[in-house]
């Protein structure tokens, strides 16, 4: 430790603490994760610093220890981070190989940039297979038909396609949300010819599952409840308008496609087991590996946190309502995420994330909007227009009691 800082002049130190806040940026970090780990890395490195991160600018001010009156402040500007966790494994271990003097701070630097250049490791094929069993796994957590889990399993394939189209032009990135709800609305709109069977909103809101914004919207209360004002109020903003743009493509698509196709009536289908509800839970986690880029060897950690998630927020529920039966889910989540930073060493949010998922209400509030602007429910079930804000909260609480019962041992 002394070594690193004794022989490595504060500009090695400035880029090395630069470049690790805008890769864990750029790897989905919240504001309230990254700015105090940065603090932490700072105080390693016998530095003074200041941070401020919003999900599209970066502020660092950096100075050496009693000199706070020479500043050197950096100021970007940057694209909203998406989740990355092989890479945020990568380099957390990348920080505790520095700190405890096993790699220089030149190498730190170098190792850094090829984490932050790594390629995706999974590849089309398989994010091509984890996109459509996202949206399958989610239409049978809903407790519908085979015939909804299957249309929503190609629907969600299709959504993919348009997901690789964005990749080639900016044109199709900058309308991508609203231009998938509408394309599947429009699809599912002449499928329901084919098999009348079909819960039509719900294969739509399966088929766009991945774009709901429910984590980022937890993860936005989050940030608000310890004060990190500018980034939480932006990061919400951000994700009620993409829900308003998804929201907006789908009833375009399906006014476009009853004028197209015409309108047919529902026939009831019969119901899945209850028992596929497990299924699903695993179906959609083991999805999440792929679509967050987890390593195989964090995966059942993260796996374990969805089955946690679901079965106390479901047996809390019995005896609860659902919201408070979601804050059960999020503490017991969050303990064991906590548990598992302590014992495994490695960041919290490896698994907090994923047993988070089955948790958050994206879907609810989704289906709020289709129930408050044309008063049609995606689900026969009875719920009132409050309970996805108080799952919301409930989420939200169940995190901060859970910090405090036991505290993490890693900022990350």
């Amino acid at each position: 430790m002394e070594c690193i800082v004794t022989t490595s002049p504060f500009t090695q130190r400035r880029k090395f603490i630069i470049n690790l806040g805008k890769a864990l940026h750029k790897f989905g970090t919240p504001a309230y994760r990254l700015e105090r780990h940065l603090l932490d890395i700072a105080s390693i490195l016998e530095m003074g610093g200041s941070f401020m991160a919003t999900p599209t600018s970066l502020t660092f001010a950096l100075w050496e220890l009693g000199e706070q009156e020479q500043q050197q402040i950096y100021v970007m500007r940057v694209k909203p981070g998406e989740l990355d966790l092989g890479s945020l494994a990568r380099t957390d271990e990348l920080v505790d190989e520095l700190t405890k003097g096993e790699r220089s701070l030149i190498e730190a630097i170098e190792r850094l940039e090829d984490i932050n250049n790594k390629p995706n490791p999974y590849s089309r094929w398989a994010s091509l297979c984890a996109f459509g069993i996202s949206g399958g796994a989610f239409a049978m957590l809903m407790a519908t038909s085979w015939n909804d889990v299957i249309w929503a399993f190609i629907m969600s394939i299709v959504v993919y396609i348009f997901v690789l189209w964005s990749e080639r032009s900016s044109s199709v990135t900058d309308m991508l949300e609203p231009l998938v709800s509408l394309v599947s609305a429009f699809i599912v709109a002449g499928l329901v010819h084919l098999d009348p069977h079909i819960n039509a909103p719900l294969v739509v809101l399966s088929s766009i599952i991945a774009f709901i914004p429910g984590l980022a919207l937890t993860l936005g209360l989050r940030e608000l409840a310890t004060r990190d004002l500018m980034s939480g109020t932006a990061r919400i903003m951000d994700a009620v308008m993409l829900l308003f743009k998804l929201y907006f493509g789908a009833i375009l698509g399906f006014a476009i496609g009853g004028q197209v196709w015409g309108t047919v009536s529902f026939v009831q289908p019969e119901m899945i087991p209850s028992w596929t509800a497990l299924l699903a839970v695993f179906l959609l986690t083991a999805s999440l590996v792929v679509m967050f880029k987890m390593r195989l060897k964090d995966s059942p950690w993260g796996i374990l946190a969805g089955f946690i998630g679901f079965g106390t927020s479901t047996l809390a529920a019995l005896y609860f309502d659902a919201a408070l039966g979601t804050f059960f889910g999020a503490f017991c989540v969050g303990i064991y995420s906590n548990l598992y930073s302590r014992i495994c060493n490695a960041p919290a949010t490896l698994v907090l994330l994923q047993g988070l998922v089955i948790l958050v209400p994206g879907s609810k509030l989704y289906m709020g909007l289709s129930i408050a602007l044309t008063g049609q429910k995606i689900l026969e079930i009875e719920e009132s227009a409050a309970q996805p804000f108080l799952i919301l909260m409930s989420l939200v609480a169940g995190l901060i009691f859970s910090s405090v019962v036991l505290k993490p041992s890693r900022t990350l």
